[in-house]
């Protein structure tokens, strides 16, 4: 069983960084697909990127050259790099692992953390 826990999440402004964090514990990590999404109010889950363990990546169009998703192994921690922050990147931020290649599909991933808020003031 693979336990995920994000952090890093907080309020910004407009134009600013924040950098997420998600360690992963009980399981091989670097075996993984890991990825981050995002859930806003009222809204459904939505996927942000994906990163393979053989270094590909993946985003969604909305993040594409703003966010960067990458791994440090030795940490067993995914992090997703957020740049140029814009108000609708407002959201709850989730981790996700699975076993079954990049997707953009949440059904695609296992296992899944508890979320981090990240709020970006106008």
């Amino acid at each position: 069983q693979v336990q995920l826990v994000e952090s890093g999440g907080g309020l910004v402004q407009a134009g600013g960084s924040l950098r997420l964090s998600c360690v992963a514990s009980g399981g091989t990590f670097s075996s993984y697909t890991m990825a981050w999404f995002r859930q806003a109010p009222g809204k459904e889950r939505e996927f942000v990127a994906t990163g393979h363990w053989n270094g590909g990546t993946y985003y969604t169009d909305s993040v594409k050259g703003r966010f960067t998703i990458y791994r440090e192994y030795a940490k067993n921690t995914v992090y997703l790099q957020m740049n140029s922050l814009k108000p609708d990147d407002t959201a709850v931020y989730f981790c996700a692992a699975g076993t079954r290649g990049m997707s953009r599909t949440h059904g695609a991933y296992d296992y899944w953390g508890q979320g981090t808020q990240v709020t970006v003031s106008s």
